[in-house]
């Protein structure tokens, strides 16, 4: 298979490029072309829905390609005028589904697009009094930890806001970090998908797809009002502790990820270590 690299190709390695052919390869499994179904639906098929396609493509370095361009044009199209994204032709639109598109708009160079900067706004309006981001829907039923924001959603906003001129620059901002730093305390299953802080939530996982030690450090460590704070210095020694001579090495990689170099199982990740220097290089 020919790939057609963008201005990247240079930092694509033999080594990644099996990996971006192996997703490439996948673009049609989901019964249309660009990893989603002939209804648009463009978080089926984890990791290879077009959302995760996507976020995986951008890490190992491709971005101006005729695939990427058309799979950003097929998620711009589903865009609405309020802000939010409709993820799927039918059913509710939740914070989740519009903070998780735009964070891997942000990525691909959209924070500046007129479109997603209403979305930012719908996000800081539907903004929860703890300071998260909370989606109405009650998969485990109404109990009493299903009053607050969803963590996971509250950290995908999170890692989209900080691409924008609002990080470090608005208290809303610090209210949402502030709730994540809280919930390392609490450690229990908060939101009404009952996102929790256990063991699972401990082991090392690249890519960032789902609420996780390793992305949490990461996100937080671009907003000021965490970077001193004990909570998140606690976290980070947590994550210090899994490296080894300075390496990340991925705990918990997708199963269905199992055969791809950049994040194989129990082995160093070069990419997965670049970002763990992003974040010391955020906190000094």
């Amino acid at each position: 298979m020919n790939i057609e690299h963008g201005n990247n190709a240079a930092t694509l390695t033999k080594h990644y490029e099996s990996d971006i052919e192996a997703i490439i390869a996948k673009r049609y499994d989901n019964g249309a072309d660009l990893w989603t179904t002939p209804d648009n639906r463009i978080c089926k098929g984890a990791p290879f829905s077009t959302l995760e396609s996507m976020l995986m493509l951008t890490e190992l370095g491709l971005t101006s390609t005729s695939i990427m361009e058309n799979a950003t044009e097929l998620i711009l199209s589903l865009w609405r005028e309020d802000g939010r994204f409709q993820i799927a032709p039918k059913g509710a639109i939740y914070p989740c589904h519009t903070a998780g598109v735009a964070r891997v708009l942000c990525r691909l160079g959209y924070t500046d697009d007129d479109r997603l900067k209403k979305t930012f706004n719908h996000l800081l309006e539907i903004q929860q009094n703890d300071g998260g981001w909370r989606c109405n829907t009650y998969k485990f039923g109404r109990g009493p930890e299903t009053v607050f924001s969803n963590p996971g959603t509250t950290l995908a906003a999170l890692d989209a806001f900080r691409f924008t001129h609002f990080l470090n620059k608005d208290e809303r901002l610090d209210k949402a970090v502030e709730s994540l730093l809280s919930h390392w305390e609490t450690r229990k299953p908060l939101g009404p998908c009952h996102y929790g802080i256990g063991t699972l939530f401990m082991k090392v996982e690249y890519p960032f797809f789902r609420y996780n030690l390793f992305f949490y450090v990461y996100v937080l460590s671009f907003y000021e009002r965490a970077k001193n704070d004990t909570r998140f210095l606690e976290a980070l020694n947590v994550l210090k502790s899994k490296t080894v001579d300075g390496k990340i090495i991925v705990d918990n990689p997708n199963s269905k990820l199992a055969d791809f170099t950049f994040c194989k199982k129990g082995e160093p990740s070069g990419l997965a270590t670049e970002r763990y220097q992003e974040i010391l290089n955020n906190i000094k």
